[in-house]
């Protein structure tokens, strides 16, 4: 198994299934933890707002079990915020977790919190994020290696590369950035992952989504296909013995184990709508559209981009790469007009080059094994930084011998 590096931006672990009360006393914090509730990180906790603060808590208490967290508003000009702690101390489970939001930055306030047993002290104004990270972070396991990044890659149509795009983006990730990575290829009909890599492992995503009772770190480990020190490949089957009519969470397990194990996923995520398919983009941490200049790709397009924003509203906008840019003879919008559409900027816009693509395809060679200083490895080694919240490229310039030298690398680990 890869060693971890951490990335640049921390990831926010889901909140596990748990129960969470809020008694607010402004409308303000009100409102930001509803909308918090709606985040995806937040899918599986049941959240109630209710108004009153603690003196509101204290009596809904004195006749309910507490919850596993609760997130008191204090407003500091209304009464004394330890006296109104210790009186619903009185009746207050012990295992209940409690957030404390105030509006006073004190640090002997915030240490006499601590003595009564808060778990986390918030200052308000609050954004939605920073309350999901509180409560997330009140269940992280002690000194446990941050979360991996899950990136997901999907076509807005058939045939317009994704898949290509996310494969040669992960060997960036995991080359250029010197970051271990795990690239999923979850088409378990048609993937290709296999053939671009030039692996044919005997196992891999289709073990753990049709036997998800096995799923532990070591079943998924063994399920890894080593291309490199930095890459492995989780393949898909490619076969057609089996259909894919999969549950709606079917691939949570295997990628909840793999944010544990290395520090990005770049998930290949096919062209279809199903529940699963749903499922994974809006909770992915980073989403990359692909698309190319034509009028199908752009309507398909803002539909994934509306669906997602909405779906979203905490997260960054889904990434565009627009690709095959520039084929001759074809008929193609504009750039500007494109993104316009869609109201976003283009991450990246790689040009149409047939031949290394082609050679690189019947090879089972990335772009860069076949053409190292090539412009479109720029690119996805710039949309690769961009993934994993940098700005710079760790790795050196490379020597003509680096394609050679992968090559035999990935032999060797075949």
């Amino acid at each position: 198994m890869p060693d971890r590096t951490d990335t640049t931006e921390r990831v926010i672990a889901p909140v596990p299934r748990i129960t969470i009360q809020a008694f607010c006393e402004t409308p303000d914090v009100a409102a930001v933890i509803e909308a918090a509730a709606e985040d995806r990180r937040m899918q599986k906790a049941h959240l109630k707002v209710q108004m009153g603060g603690a003196p509101a808590a204290a009596e809904a208490f004195r006749t309910a079990p507490t919850p596993n967290v609760l997130v008191l508003e204090l407003h500091g000009g209304r009464g004394n915020p330890l006296s109104q702690l210790d009186a619903l101390a009185e009746v207050c489970d012990p295992g209940t977790k409690v957030v404390v939001i105030g509006h006073v930055n004190d640090v002997l306030l915030y240490r006499d919190f601590i003595r009564r047993g808060v778990s986390e002290y918030l200052i308000a104004p609050i954004d939605p994020v920073s309350m999901i990270a509180a409560v997330s972070d009140l269940f992280a396991e002690p000194g446990a290696e941050p979360l991996g990044r899950t990136v997901a890659v999907v076509g807005a149509k058939g045939g317009v590369g994704a898949s290509t795009l996310a494969h040669n983006l992960a060997w960036s990730v995991a080359r250029d950035h010197a970051t271990s990575t795990v690239i999923a290829d979850l088409d378990i009909a048609f993937g290709t992952a296999g053939l671009n890599f030039n692996q044919d492992p005997p196992q891999g995503v289709a073990e753990a989504v049709f036997a998800p009772e096995r799923i532990d770190t070591n079943f998924v480990d063994r399920l890894l296909s080593k291309c490199t020190d930095n890459l492995s490949l989780l393949a898909a089957p490619a076969t057609l013995d089996r259909t894919a009519d999969f549950g709606e969470s079917a691939f949570d397990g295997v990628i909840d184990i793999l944010r544990a194990m290395v520090p990005c996923i770049v998930l290949d995520v096919p062209h279809v709508w199903t529940a699963w398919n749903r499922r994974l983009l809006i909770g992915a941490d980073e989403i990359v559209v692909v698309a190319i200049p034509e009028l199908a790709s752009l309507r398909n397009a803002r539909n994934l981009f509306d669906l997602l924003r909405q779906s979203r509203p905490n997260d960054r906008a889904p990434r565009l790469v627009l690709n095959q840019v520039g084929m001759p003879k074809r008929p193609e919008i504009a750039a500007a007009e494109f993104c316009k559409a869609l109201d976003v900027t283009a991450a990246a816009a790689v040009p149409f080059e047939p031949q290394l693509f082609g050679a690189a395809a019947n090879n089972g060679q990335m772009l860069s094994e076949v053409q190292a200083g090539s412009k479109t490895n720029e690119i996805l080694s710039g949309l690769a930084a961009a993934v994993l919240g940098r700005t710079e490229v760790k790795r050196s310039r490379g020597s003509m011998l680096d394609p050679l030298l992968a090559k035999l690398i990935r032999r060797k680990a075949s």
